[in-house]
């Protein structure tokens, strides 16, 4: 959306185990160092950096019921799918089907399960996992065999997959290396993840500070960079194949200053309206390229997407 290739239909399946007491972080959740420091400038939000790896993530880990209520009560899964998103999805899947053995994909935090619809229309043995009990019940309507709540080492057959799919979930979960550790076990030698996630280094976030809402306890609790996003596949077995960071995202930015309720994925939202009219003029597209690549010259697009195959 905005100048973003895919539409962030954002779900929660890795949303941490359930816990009854919340804690916080006495050391890296990615390097395991204990030189972390709190981030001053993000006090209500609680992040913390460090200063080993420069990773950023909330020093509070949220209790499951924290977690319950905030996710059975304020949060909604869109229902809407953009027909450019539809497209997007058919050049990922284009871009997968080299990687097709098992003929087997997964996909985390599958919400209404729109790209394991698209995948299952050319033929791919689709599964899916998400948190909210609603999306479980919504995708087994559409055929999709799903696993329901966080994710475990035992959720999967070891390298049962050819492909495995993230959409904005990542940033979700206190405890990526534990999550990444389970995918790569699932995923069979030679194929592949992709991932999408917010990118704490983004135009918008040093423009608007803690104002910018991605910054959001307890919905988000890790902030990745496209540095700390290699070191976190790389630590669990992953090797890099691509890492881009782009889009700017024109609703992120209205939301965030308070002058916009607009829903973040809605037909009627501005980046949706931005994304159609860029669709139609061969002038719009070549200036979102160009923009595009310039976010990812200097790495601040406000979308992370990294390719990453298991060796």
């Amino acid at each position: 959306m905005g100048l973003i290739e895919e539409q962030a239909i954002i779900d929660t399946s890795a949303i941490p185990n359930n816990h009854t007491n919340s804690g916080t972080h006495s050391k890296c959740p990615l390097c395991a160092s204990q030189k972390i420091q709190s981030l001053p400038k993000f006090n209500g939000a609680r992040l913390a950096s460090c200063n080993e790896c420069s990773f950023v993530f909330s020093e509070r880990i949220p209790t499951g019921i924290e977690l319950d209520q905030f996710y059975c009560e304020e949060y909604e899964v869109t229902s809407f799918l953009s027909k450019i998103t539809i497209n997007r999805y058919n050049e990922l899947l284009d871009h997968f089907e080299k990687y097709r053995k098992t003929n087997r994909i997964l996909d985390i935090g599958s919400g209404h399960g729109f790209f394991l619809e698209t995948a299952k229309k050319r033929g791919w043995e689709v599964y899916g996992s998400d948190y909210a009990a609603g999306c479980v019940n919504v995708c087994k309507e559409k055929g999709i065999e799903m696993h329901s709540g966080t994710m475990t080492p035992d959720a999967y057959h070891p390298e049962m997959f050819d492909v495995i799919t993230s959409f904005e979930v990542l940033e979700h979960v206190y405890n990526p290396n534990e999550e990444l550790g389970y995918l790569n076990s699932f995923l069979r030698k030679g194929g592949i993840m992709y991932v999408t996630t917010p990118n704490f280094n983004s135009v918008l976030r040093y423009r608007l500070g803690e104002q910018y809402d991605v910054i959001n306890y307890p919905e988000h609790l890790t902030y990745f960079t496209h540095k700390t996003l290699i070191k976190a596949f790389e630590s669990k077995g992953f090797e890099k194949l691509n890492v881009r960071t782009t889009g700017l995202s024109l609703t992120r930015y209205r939301t965030s200053k308070g002058r916009s309720n607009q829903e973040y994925v809605s037909e009627t939202s501005d980046d949706e309206l931005l994304r159609h009219k860029i669709e139609k003029k061969w002038h719009l597209r070549a200036l979102k390229s160009t923009t595009n690549w310039g976010l990812n010259l200097f790495k601040v697009g406000d979308s992370l997407k990294g390719v990453f195959i298991k060796r």
